[in-house]
């Protein structure tokens, strides 16, 4: 029998061992094998270890490391039924095997300790304890048994099919989509348990699919009631009353400039140019007139923190009563704004300007095809139905051109990325997918919205009072470094110190691959090497747009933080900015800034999940046809190509024919084994549609012949 310090040095061995894993005491006392009799030192053992802070133990009992800190992050299912740790400011992620997973759900938020001796490259680790179930409900298709059924998720992160009973069925046949709420989330290889407490249609039912996606990610897509009748009662026509005190800029010529299908307009522009000083206007919609703080409107607002556009349909954040109605800028009819009057010099400096409340009258709704066949085109029939604004418009884009040269000047980044716009039939079907150009006139939307954003946002830094500002960190050296050894390989390089980069070299290296094969390969690699923008109540400046200080303030209707800092700005110019509303902003400010930001990133992945599922149904008609693509991505598993109309597919490692195919991550390529064929990003390739899956919306490609062949 062993001493008590005896036993204590032991155990602490034990732990300290590369073998171990956290374990409760039962599991400990039977791998060390500490006898029955034995059984009491060892408890006192570890209970002294403990108080001396030379052990730890997790709120599940078990015994781990003191220098182990425990970790608290969201854990991220995979399919296969390992997953992945997401902590809040880290970089990485942690591996978690499917061994150490212990019941973990999907979006759970999870405590993990991390495991030595692992494996390969990336840090594994343990969960230790659920602290919370991150998702009640999961959409998916339903499959009927005898005395049973379950529901095969949407989401293919999900490891388990969900098992209901029969008396919670509701009904529900096979094929049929359905919400299931969890009742109890399973563990230990047991499937997790539910109820069906909707059923949305048959998989192949018209509008079932984007319906499934938008239950799928919880949009709420109904207003309640009483935010309705709110939206009613307010929508009153612009009174004497809501001018008074207002700029009364209805005599100023100003269009709106948007797409053909928008209705909600949120933003009106005016320019004139006196003495070589361009008087910018830039005119948005006082949203926060119509929905005050805290009102059943305002609630609802923050619930949904942006509008959701998707392929079939717009979720707005507000009621269309005031969105298309009160608070969109219609040509013709008095409206109340908030206006960044600017005066520009040549070289795009703002010597100056005048924040305000105003009531407006556009004078047009102009669309962004119209405006820029004037410019480009001159286009002689727009220009006669237009000619009181042609003068305007050219003022306009030669403004935009110096502000745009200013930006690219200062190192602003400017990723042109192709969008997708897929053309639907009544039935929800595809017709076809075309590339969303940017054009002359987009371009000018975006370069006043930005000098206006700007504006705003270093007005309020200023005078130091509570604001909601866009922020962009600068990227992690890590990634840039990554990042530079692989542009090597194309002959570019980038000028980056130890722990910095200034936005200004990743400009120029997009200037450098303009026009080149590899541009949209290699912008690709820089998008992902930068970090997301978010909203923050500090100014910390935005990295991509080399800007000290930007803000959302152009688009109150469709997004929360910038009707947040229309109520700011309102209370300031009021007067009302007294030492009670700034303790109330500093107090509120962190939750709404973070509240939006993943409100933001939900509405951009169901976007992203209604693409592929229309591009997956539009490529499903195309089995067997061939087309001439581009490598978008390269990865141990294979290579994906991207169309030129934006579709991307996989051709999977192993059906490449002629050779054993090797992966190289250094230099983001495959290569023959034996023939030394490569197939690199960039490369221009042809392929056969092979097969389409309808459940995970992807589609997989073969190589043409032409492809195959080897010289």
């Amino acid at each position: 029998m062993k001493s008590f310090e005896e036993r204590k040095k032991s155990i602490e061995n034990f732990i300290d061992s590369e073998f171990y894993v956290p374990m409760k005491e039962k599991e400990l006392a039977v791998m060390m094998q500490v006898e029955p009799d034995d059984r009491p030192v060892f408890k006192k053992a570890l209970e002294e270890l403990l108080l001396e802070n030379r052990l730890q133990i997790t709120k599940r009992g078990r015994y781990i490391r003191p220098e182990e800190k425990i970790l608290t992050g969201t854990f991220i299912s995979n399919g296969k039924g390992f997953g992945f740790v997401e902590i809040e400011g880290e970089q990485e992620d942690y591996y978690i095997p499917e061994t150490k997973v212990h019941g973990a759900f999907h979006q759970d938020l999870v405590q993990i300790v991390l495991l030595t001796g692992q494996r390969g490259k990336r840090q594994e680790a343990e969960v230790v304890k659920i602290i919370s179930h991150g998702i009640s409900r999961i959409v998916g298709t339903f499959e009927k048994s005898k005395n049973f059924g379950f529901v095969i998720p949407d989401n293919s992160k999900m490891a388990q099919d969900v098992f209901i009973p029969k008396e919670y069925t509701k009904n529900a046949v096979s094929g049929h989509k359905v919400v299931a709420e969890i009742t109890d989330y399973g563990k230990d290889g047991k499937n997790p348990e539910g109820k069906v407490v909707e059923i949305l249609g048959h998989i192949n039912d018209p509008g079932v699919d984007i319906l499934s996606i938008v239950k799928g990610f919880e949009l709420p897509m109904e207003f309640p009631q009483k935010v309705l009748n709110q939206a009613e009662r307010v929508a009153s026509p612009v009174s004497d009353e809501d001018r008074a005190g207002r700029m009364d800029l209805r005599d100023v010529l100003m269009v709106t400039i948007d797409g053909e299908d928008a209705k909600d307009l949120d933003d009106a522009i005016s320019l004139s140019v006196e003495d070589g000083i361009y008087h910018l206007g830039v005119h948005i919609a006082d949203v926060t007139n119509y929905v005050q703080e805290n009102s059943a409107l305002d609630k609802e607002a923050l619930k949904r923190g942006t509008s959701v556009y998707l392929v079939d349909r717009v979720i707005p954040m507000l009621p269309h009563t005031l969105s298309n109605g009160i608070c969109s800028l219609n040509a013709g009819e008095d409206r109340l704004a908030l206006s960044c009057l600017m005066d520009i010099d040549h070289k795009g400096e703002v010597i100056d300007y005048k924040i305000t409340e105003s009531v407006i009258s556009v004078d047009r709704r102009m669309t962004y095809t119209a405006v820029a066949a004037i410019l480009e085109e001159h286009d002689g029939e727009l220009m006669e139905e237009y000619h009181e604004l042609v003068p305007m418009f050219e003022q306009m884009a030669i403004l935009a051109k110096i502000l745009r040269k200013k930006r690219k000047a200062r190192g602003s980044i400017d990723f042109d990325f192709r969008e997708s716009k897929i053309i639907l039939d009544k039935e929800g079907n595809p017709l076809d997918i075309k590339p969303y150009e940017r054009n002359v006139a987009t371009r000018l939307i975006e370069d006043f919205m930005l000098i206006a954003n700007e504006t705003v946002a270093g007005h309020f830094y200023w005078l130091e009072i509570p604001f909601v500002y866009r922020t962009h960190e600068a990227p992690d050296p890590e990634k840039i470094k990554k990042l530079g050894l692989f542009i090597h390989n194309f002959g570019y390089y980038l000028k980056a110190s130890r722990d910095e980069i200034h936005p200004k070299e990743l400009q120029k290296l997009l200037s450098k691959i303009e026009g080149t094969d590899e541009e949209n390969l290699i912008s690709r690699l820089t998008l992902r090497s930068m970090k997301q923008a978010k909203y923050t109540p500090d100014c910390t400046g935005h990295f991509g747009l080399a800007a000290p200080c930007y803000c959302h303030f152009t688009s109150p209707i469709r997004r929360y933080p910038d009707l947040q800092i229309h109520r700011i700005i309102k209370e300031y110019l009021r007067g009302r900015m007294n030492g009670d509303r700034i303790s109330h902003y500093r107090d509120i400010l962190s939750g709404v800034c973070k509240q939006a930001s993943d409100l933001e990133r939900r509405a951009d992945e169901a976007e992203r999940e209604t693409e592929k599922c229309k591009k997956a149904q539009f490529m499903g008609s195309k089995i067997g046809e061939t087309f001439t693509g581009v490598i978008s991505g390269v990865t141990g598993w294979g290579i994906y190509v991207e169309l030129p109309n934006t579709v991307e597919g996989l051709v999977h490692i192993s059906k490449i024919p002629g050779d054993y195919y090797l992966y190289d991550e250094s230099s983001y390529e495959i290569h023959g084994e034996t023939t030394g064929k490569t197939f690199k990003l960039g490369q221009k390739v042809s392929v056969v549609v092979n097969d389409v899956d309808f459940v995970s919306n992807t589609i997989d490609f073969l190589l043409a012949d032409d492809d195959i062949n080897i010289e």
